[in-house]
């Protein structure tokens, strides 16, 4: 029994140390990828912008029911010292399977750049249509604002909208759509104090996205991390009709 007991201690202390020396291997290059696929997801949502910083190091945090949750990333873009747009951090709880997080580029106008899913658990073959990897459907708001359409008609066209809802697939559409309008309505809001946010006084620790819940990839949108104050999903069990 003392011998059993001091082996299975031995190969206990033995596992628990490689493991912890595989994570000490490992931790700066997922911190580098990660920041690198934060690189690129900021970087696509402010397609076609002009601007000399690297937003993933100008950044700030907010929080707002209108964002669905609080702490989230702002990230600025800028010429000079101003800025010329932002990337907005949203999640919207109203997924068919979850949390669905969201980055949501605007100019100074309250234009849409670009808007980019980050993390979902949604049906693969079904929502998962909103991957721009997947289709094109995501590429549909860019040049969007409250005023294109009028904001009475940001809803998928089976609630008497514009946006196309997918075929046997209503809910996650109309979920991104309305997390993109609400995004549309915390800048209206809030412009005003976001564009005047100053660069900060010295390089920031750049800001990386969540890395996602349970994800071996970093560019996989395996699950979603839960943000601190986030509404919890309420998932309804619809399935729009083909």
């Amino acid at each position: 029994m003392i011998i059993t007991t001091l082996l299975l201690g031995l190969f206990a202390a033995a596992g628990t140390g490689l493991v912890a020396w595989v994570h000490s291997g490992t931790e700066a290059r997922i911190a580098e990828n990660r920041l690198a696929v934060t690189r690129l997801r900021v970087t696509a949502a402010l397609e076609g912008l002009d601007y000399d910083n690297d937003p993933v190091g100008d950044h700030t945090t907010v929080s707002d029911p209108l964002l669905g949750g609080e702490d989230l990333p702002v990230w600025f873009a800028r010429k000079g010292d101003d800025v010329v747009g932002l990337v907005l951090s949203a999640v919207t709880a109203q997924g068919y399977s979850g949390n669905i997080h969201l980055l949501v580029g605007l100019d100074t106008a309250g234009n849409l750049l670009g808007v980019r899913v980050t993390q979902h658990r949604e049906t693969p073959g079904l929502g998962d249509d909103i991957e721009v990897d997947r289709s094109d459907w995501i590429l549909g708001f860019r040049g969007r604002s409250l005023e294109n359409p009028p904001i009475e008609l940001w809803r998928v066209r089976r609630d008497g909208g514009i946006f196309d809802q997918f075929t046997g697939a209503t809910i996650t559409p109309r979920a991104v759509v309305q997390a993109v309008r609400d995004a549309l309505l915390y800048f209206r809001d809030h412009a005003d104090p976001l564009l005047a946010t100053p660069p900060p006084e010295r390089p920031a620790e750049p800001q990386p996205l969540e890395p996602a819940t349970g994800a071996t990839d970093p560019m996989t949108p395996a699950g979603a991390a839960e943000v601190p104050g986030a509404a919890p999903a309420q998932n309804p069990t619809e399935i729009a009709p083909p």
